[in-house]
């Protein structure tokens, strides 16, 4: 089965369906970390990353928009001094769909690769 990080996001409609709640809960299974939060009635999917300072946050945050732009697919970011928020959601449909869990995935996989081990 392909993991979520090795998907690539598809072109997203205003009629394109939501992920169903058993995908969700399937694809959060590979994501441990990640939760859904309802903001304005509209569920996005969450992480807080944890740095040491405010420059290895900045650099993070960086590289999830640069990784954003190859995908055209953004999140919003909060970066505070030590960590970063990162939020996926779809606006065209004002929820969640599989490009949401494919992107977390990917940023994920980023961090681990990147940033998991900073000094």
């Amino acid at each position: 089965m392909e993991r979520l990080s090795e998907k690539t996001c598809s072109a997203c409609r205003a009629d394109s369906p939501l992920m169903s709640a058993e995908a969700l809960h399937d694809a959060l299974t590979e994501l441990p970390e990640w939760a859904v939060e309802s903001v304005d009635g509209v569920n996005q999917l969450n992480r807080v990353y944890r740095f040491n300072n405010f420059v290895n946050a900045m650099t993070f945050t960086q590289a999830v928009g640069a990784l954003a732009e190859e995908y055209g697919h953004h999140p919003a970011l909060l970066t505070e001094w030590g960590k970063v928020k990162v939020s996926w959601w779809t606006h065209k449909i004002n929820g969640l769909h599989e490009n949401d869990v494919i992107m977390a995935a990917k940023t994920e996989a980023l961090f681990l690769a990147r940033f998991e081990r900073q000094p």
